[in-house]
């Protein structure tokens, strides 16, 4: 047994000196050419804020990789950017495991380079099985909502479980993108009540009078009736569109995408263009409306922040065009004969 444990010892030392001479190699490397930064079509700025709240833990995280290729090694052309936001509940197992593994899961997919969506919807699937087994295996009852996002060249794809959300806004007008998945929509009552669970109100409307959500990562308790099954969609940039906001349920408890293009233009221009703190503002907006819950906001702009600002402005001052006051957080339209 003591000669066995020697030679592990000694397999992973002779492991550890192999790997600190390809740090050293690639260092040596690098000292003498810094490897090319690949150029990309499109410029992205991004803005993130979280808070705990009211709440007694944080259960929220996000996922934000700009160089999606770059981290999987991914070499064939297209640009790619991952983007999620998962809420968790009853724990932070499910949301942890989900932030650590569904852009994984993406980029592994067999289907990313040809049906990217499909890649998407069963990443989560995947990640729910894997959860799952780990659940059973360490009695975890935690689950988690999510919404993630990829930007692949001129299209965006969108996934989601529960009532984490994500909407684009182009020219300043909000952009639908999804329907939350709550037990009180009719098709999600249905599929739960076939199953033999059941919808009650409780405040709000519950899946066995528990879970305000009817699709998530995890649960295991309340599996089938709460699916592990996401929706995707997928739509064509035209290059008209402003920004991509995504958010838990606590952001949208007090702000609705209505008023979020106002928020945020309003932010850009009292602050000369800056964008960096977008996201707070609307965490903000959230929090002072009323919201009680975890809020992150992950605000992503698909054209430069400034430009933006200055677009709307000069459409605003338009003589055939109404007028935009951002000053109150909202979009308010003005009448040219207001006076």
């Amino acid at each position: 047994m003591i000669q066995g444990i020697q030679i592990v010892i000694l397999s992973l030392d002779v492991l550890l000196q192999h790997c600190l001479k390809c740090l050293h190699d690639i260092s040596s490397q690098w000292q003498k050419r810094l490897p090319s930064t690949p150029t990309t079509k499109r410029q992205t700025y991004i803005s993130i804020h979280a808070i705990r709240n009211t709440r007694r833990k944080m259960e929220d995280r996000h996922v934000s990789l700009l160089e999606f290729n770059q981290l999987f090694g991914i070499t064939d052309g297209v640009e790619r950017s991952f983007f999620a936001v998962f809420d968790g509940h009853g724990g932070l197992d499910a949301a942890n495991y989900a932030a650590t593994h569904v852009h994984v899961m993406v980029a592994h997919h067999e289907a990313l380079p040809s049906d990217p969506a499909r890649a998407l919807k069963e990443a989560f699937q995947r990640t729910d099985a894997m959860f799952l087994k780990r659940a059973k295996r360490m009695r975890l009852r935690s689950g988690t909502t999510g919404v993630c996002a990829l930007l692949e060249g001129d299209r965006l794809h969108v996934a989601w479980l529960g009532d984490s959300q994500a909407f684009l806004v182009q020219q300043g007008n909000p952009v639908t993108l999804m329907e939350p998945h709550k037990p009180e929509r009719e098709d999600e009552r249905e599929r739960i009540e076939s199953l033999g669970g059941c919808v009650t109100f409780m405040g709000c409307w519950r899946v066995n009078g528990t879970l305000a959500v009817s699709r998530a990562i995890g649960d295991i308790d309340q599996k089938p009736y709460v699916s592990g099954e996401g929706d995707v969609t997928s739509h064509h940039l035209s290059g008209l569109e402003d920004f991509l906001v995504l958010a838990c349920d606590g952001f949208y408890d007090a702000v609705s995408p209505s008023e979020a293009p106002g928020l945020v233009l309003g932010h850009l221009r009292e602050n000369g263009g800056d964008w960096q703190h977008v996201a707070q503002r609307l965490v903000t907006a959230a929090k002072e409306g009323g919201s009680s819950d975890n809020i992150t906001v992950l605000v992503v702009f698909l054209q430069e922040p400034a430009k933006i600002l200055e677009d709307f402005l000069a459409h605003g001052n338009r003589d055939d065009e109404p007028l935009f006051d951002f000053g109150g957080g909202g979009v308010e339209v003005v009448s040219d004969n207001a006076g």
